[in-house]
């Protein structure tokens, strides 16, 4: 309950707090929403590669050549990897199953001209995530848990007219027990 408290706090936050100015002299500046899709790379004691999908949203304030801005992101993903263990009852196979993942975070950047913004991000992610043990005859839950986080990336956006825009990021999540997450991604949205 807390953690949907603090995000729709910072969906609030990001869409009501600043008054927009122009478009034309800001062009990175107001809301925005986007979809992403992309690489996911989740690692424990092994990796597993998977594909990743969601929905951000967020505000940005261009002031000059600077941009600032929050967002918010809800992304998911079938992400399953399985490390050691011959999956017998004497050498069981341990598995990480990756599920929902919420963010939110700031990013900064600079506007290299009027439509290209680079920019880096840093904020609180929170994971599900499922442990269990497969002995070759069944898989036993060890642990169903939401994993909480820090969140790190750099990406670029290019805008595709007066509103649409595209963009491509890298990003690195560290989460408790071990658990990291390595995305790669590319999305397109509307700034309104």
């Amino acid at each position: 309950m807390r953690m949907r408290n603090l995000v729709l706090a910072a969906l609030v936050a990001t869409t009501a707090a600043v008054p927009a100015m122009a478009q034309d002299s800001a062009p990175f500046t107001g809301p925005r929403i986007e979809g992403v899709v992309g690489w996911d790379r989740v690692q424990s004691s092994g990796h597993s590669d998977d594909v990743m999908y969601g929905v951000n949203a967020g505000y940005d304030m261009q002031m000059g050549g600077a941009v600032v801005g929050a967002e918010v992101e809800y992304s998911d993903s079938d992400n399953r990897g399985c490390d050691g263990g011959a999956a017998t009852v004497a050498d069981p196979r341990l598995c990480l199953k990756a599920g929902r993942d919420l963010y939110v975070g700031g990013r900064v950047g600079t506007a290299i001209g009027a439509s290209t913004l680079l920019y880096a991000k840093a904020g609180y992610t929170n994971a599900d995530a499922k442990f269990t043990s497969n002995d070759g005859t069944t898989e036993t839950t060890l642990a169903k848990t939401h994993l909480d986080g820090v969140r790190v990336g750099a990406g670029v956006e290019q805008k595709l007219g007066s509103k649409a825009y595209v963009k491509a990021e890298y990003r690195y999540s560290n989460y408790e027990r071990g658990v990291e997450r390595h995305q790669a991604l590319a999305g397109v949205g509307i700034r309104f």
